[in-house]
């Protein structure tokens, strides 16, 4: 008897340390998913163009083609080697996000600048035209996967960064539920914003009633502006969060430490001009803010190496018209 209430101890010690460790990965989840919420929103923003000019049949398969595509970026390419890459080479880490932080600036500067001088792309146009449905459906989710794989690497380096643990298991079963926790909030999200006007459509012609007709139009006449909205988040997330991991980058790797001591000043200096109870959300703007005018400059300085230097030697090297 003795032996078996010893034998119930057990388990429920064991019971207690599972409790425990499953209560650290789902703060450690938590706080690594609220750290990359401006990749995030940069996803979510990103990726129904993917979509764009496809019959309505054929969206949701491509978003779930997508997403099972991130992943597997998550999973089987980028969670072993991060981890292997935090065991190895700890340092490398910091450079790592900051490379990824300096490309969202890029692409951040890109996006500005195209929507301030447009230009029409009709050779992509009409080669699209051109294009088998079925063909131009692979080369559209094989390009969303790619562009996938950089803001999920981003993600998954800003999660890794954010959980203390000394536990390699710990680090490993976080960082997946972040991947899969963010994929599915992602591409759930673009579901519903896909297809947010064919249920508008619907209801303004199948509706019973005259309310439910006008919330109908609503939403068809809406969704246009709902996506050009998401455009515009989408890219100060971007330049925000890529000069916050940049700039903070160069703190803590002591090679320019002015800039976030600077932010960080302006930022108390704000907060002391407002109430109390506002003085967190003003510090948090201004901040943001400054982080983003910085990650603008710095992508505007990066397109002409962008375009110039890295598009052309890439091109040479693989045979390929540079994406940029």
């Amino acid at each position: 008897m003795s032996g078996l209430l010893a034998l119930l101890d057990d388990v429920a010690a064991i019971a207690k340390v599972a409790a425990a460790s499953v209560d650290d990965i789902a703060a450690a989840a938590t706080k690594a998913g609220a750290k990359a919420a401006g990749v995030v929103i940069d996803d979510a923003a990103v990726t129904p163009k993917y979509v764009h000019g496809f019959s309505a049949e054929r969206e949701l398969p491509i978003i779930w083609r997508i997403a099972l595509g991130s992943v597997r970026n998550k999973l089987i390419f980028l969670l072993p080697g991060l981890l292997a890459l935090d065991w190895a080479l700890p340092q490398a880490i910091t450079p790592l996000l900051m490379l990824g932080g300096a490309y969202l600036c890029f692409e951040g500067a890109e996006k500005v600048l195209h929507a301030l001088a447009p230009h029409a792309d009709q050779g992509v146009a009409e080669d699209y035209a051109q294009t088998d449905p079925a063909h131009l459906e692979e080369q559209k989710v094989a390009g969303a996967i790619k562009t996938d794989f950089i803001l999920s690497a981003e993600i998954m380096t800003i999660a890794l960064s954010t959980i203390e643990s000394p536990s390699f298991w710990l680090q490993a079963v976080t960082l997946a539920i972040v991947g899969v926790m963010i994929t599915v909030a992602v591409y759930g999200a673009v579901a519903l914003i896909v297809k947010m006007d064919d249920v508008g459509l619907h209801l303004a012609r199948r509706a019973h009633t005259g309310v439910g007709r006008g919330l109908g139009r609503g939403l068809v006449q809406a969704m246009p502006k709902v996506m050009a909205f998401l455009s515009t988040v989408g890219t100060a997330a971007m330049l925000w969060v890529g000069g916050s991991i940049v700039i903070h980058g160069l703190e803590v790797t002591h090679l320019w430490a002015w800039p976030y001591e600077t932010i960080h000043h302006l930022a108390e200096e704000a907060a002391h001009l407002v109430p109390e109870g506002a003085q967190a959300a003003v510090a948090w703007g201004v901040t943001a803010t400054l982080d983003g005018i910085c990650g603008l400059a710095l992508g505007l300085l990066l397109i002409p190496v962008a375009t110039r230097v890295i598009g052309p030697l890439w091109a040479a090297v693989t045979g390929r018209k540079a994406a940029h």
